[in-house]
């Protein structure tokens, strides 16, 4: 699972025609009609999707799903999360939420869904082979998400992230935690940790960091030089890497910062049995090979994902913590790198 990108829609057709419409006039006014949910598809069962996960990596799920069940259609709205929020918000406002399924980058997200009544309330019986730490009642996670660090070639790798505060670095690039949820994570993150807080933010600005949008903005950024490092997910610096872009990818001390992406079902969806049998599939074994195929990082025990250096490091956020403390937490790192 990859995060970041333009917003996408695949399979068009007028409810997927009605759907871009929806978000030209969210965006532009924040009202609108997003048009009426799909219903069948060449006599074919649909259902819509919403989610911020990368088109990379959603098109092989969409495609795996509908070869099972060729008499189910999906039809698709991806943005990254600051968009994915707009979007439901939008809905929201003009005649209830279009999506059968909503399938988040991070669980603050999922969370928040959960407790406006959007989604939750249902997870498939396999969700109990997923870690308890990825799943609550209402939504599983599928995917993971590490922030690792990315670096040119021919720099040092850093060993631990305040390194990336010293003078080795001229230029560090950050993604934008209003945009990505996994940039969110990792500010919570860094911004509870003995040692970091709000404090590492200064440092790398004072250094000469800059704020860019998504984790894949950070990796091609590196990747021309424009910039010495950067914080950037795993998934996206190993992609550049082996399409044969000058860099490197390290998992600093103490550790890469890992986010898990949930999906749920929506609680008044029109089509809940078709948004169970989605969610079902991605939580499968099957599923899950399509997505460590595609190059995401399953949450299912056995099933190999990318490449995970030997020993590498890994921390995870307190998003109980980081719920309450969000508001004050994004107030201090505007007051750093700005923004509204």
């Amino acid at each position: 699972m990859t995060e970041g990108g333009a917003p996408g829609h695949h399979r068009p057709g007028a409810a997927t025609l009605l759907a871009a419409v929806s978000v030209l006039l969210a965006a532009c006014a924040q009202t609108g009609n997003p048009g009426s949910p799909p219903g069948a598809v060449g006599g074919a069962t649909s259902l819509t999707l919403y989610t911020c996960v990368s088109d990379s990596t959603i098109q092989p799920v969409i495609e795996a799903f509908q070869k099972k069940y060729p008499r189910t259609h999906v039809d698709l709205f991806r943005a990254p999360t600051g968009q994915l929020n707009a979007r439901v918000a939008a809905d929201a406002h003009t005649g209830g939420l279009r999506a059968d399924v909503l399938w988040a980058c991070d669980p603050l997200t999922q969370q928040a869904w959960v407790d406006q009544g959007l989604t939750g309330g249902w997870t498939p019986p396999g969700a109990s082979a997923i870690p308890a730490q990825y799943r609550t009642r209402d939504y599983v996670g599928v995917a993971l998400l590490y922030m690792v660090a990315v670096t040119h070639t021919g720099l040092p790798a850093p060993a631990a992230w305040s390194d990336l505060t010293g003078p080795a670095y001229r230029t560090v690039a950050l993604p934008d935690p209003s945009v990505a949820a996994s940039a969110l994570g990792s500010l919570g993150w860094f911004w509870a940790q003995p040692g970091y807080g709000i404090g590492f933010y200064r440092q790398l600005k004072d250094g000469g960091a800059v704020q860019l949008s998504t984790p894949d903005d950070v990796t091609t950024g590196v990747a021309q030089g424009r910039y010495e490092a950067g914080i950037t997910i795993a998934n996206s610096a190993y992609a550049a890497k082996g399409a044969g872009s000058p860099v490197a990818v390290s998992w600093p001390q103490p550790g890469a910062v890992a986010i898990y992406g949930p999906v749920a079902l929506a609680r008044h969806g029109k089509h809940a049995d078709a948004g169970k049998q989605f969610v079902s599939f991605v939580v499968s074994r099957q599923g899950q090979q399509v997505l460590a195929k595609a190059g995401s990082y399953p949450t299912l025990p056995g099933v190999q994902g990318p490449e995970v250096p030997a020993n590498a490091p890994v921390v995870q956020p307190d998003w109980a913590s980081i719920a309450k403390q969000r508001t004050a937490m994004l107030a201090d790192y505007r007051h750093v790198f700005g923004g509204g």
